[in-house]
């Protein structure tokens, strides 16, 4: 075991430590005893993975991308269930320059039959020129690979402009969302039900605002997939509260 892999082991037992004993704090304050979501995210451990794939593009925000990751990343720390990440792209391996010049690899193509959660991230949306959703909205091809991804089973999930990506496919039209502040009358104009929530959940379709909102997305996915421990365990381990209200379509999830 490198040394990183021990330091980030020994963070995510801590963490556990936090979440799940009697320790004061805000997660404790929440209460940690065991919910049937958390049941069942256990219960999933002796079945198959979790399987998320980040969809990147170029021009793509590194936040954006990066919050996703690593939340699902780490959750594999809080659960029985394996959970399996990573980074896909429409034009298959590769790489891709992100909108502040960060220089990523991308080992996997396209892929969402393989998904139980396919995430898209947004960047470059405040510009016309390349690169960026706008150039991907032009170009056409991501909008209608995302337009055929849906199936019994996956969760299509986005945040911040990336929802615009979404909207471009046709898949928001009639359904509750929400995206970037500077992007929501877009979204309304082209037939997005707006939420003015944090992240909106509406089944299969799960969205969120902001660049930031990334952490808030994917915390309450990991909940929702995995259970609220899960979720508690993360918050400790990257001393951030999910923030911002939550809407969902059913009854408030345990």
């Amino acid at each position: 075991m490198n040394r990183r892999t021990l330091l980030r082991t020994a963070t995510a037992l801590g963490a556990a430590g936090l979440a799940t004993g009697s320790t004061t704090g805000p997660a404790a304050a929440r209460g940690t005893a065991p919910s049937p979501a958390t049941a069942a995210g256990r219960a999933a451990g002796s079945g198959d993975p979790l399987r998320v794939q980040v969809v990147l593009f170029p021009g793509v925000e590194e936040l954006d991308l990066a919050a996703p990751y690593e939340v699902f990343s780490a959750s594999d720390f809080f659960t029985d269930r394996a959970v399996d990440v990573r980074y896909v792209a429409l034009d298959g391996p590769g790489t891709i320059t992100a909108a502040f010049g960060t220089t990523l690899r991308v080992e996997h193509g396209w892929a969402p039959d393989e998904a139980d959660l396919l995430v898209v991230p947004g960047g470059g949306y405040a510009r016309r020129d390349d690169p960026g959703v706008w150039a991907e909205i032009r170009r056409g091809a991501l909008p209608r690979a995302l337009a055929g991804a849906g199936r019994p089973g996956l969760t299509i999930a986005a945040l911040c402009t990336g929802v615009m990506l979404l909207s471009a496919a046709g898949l928001t039209r009639g359904r509750p969302c929400t995206t970037h502040h500077r992007a929501r009358a877009d979204l309304e104009r082209q037939g997005g039900v707006l939420k003015r929530a944090r992240v909106v959940d509406d089944g299969d379709l799960v969205t969120a605002g902001g660049v930031t909102s990334g952490l808030d997305l994917a915390l309450w996915l990991v909940r929702r997939e995995l259970g609220v421990d899960a979720a508690l365990g993360l918050e400790s381990m990257l001393e951030y509260e999910a923030r911002g209200t939550v809407w969902t379509a059913g009854p408030p999830r345990s």
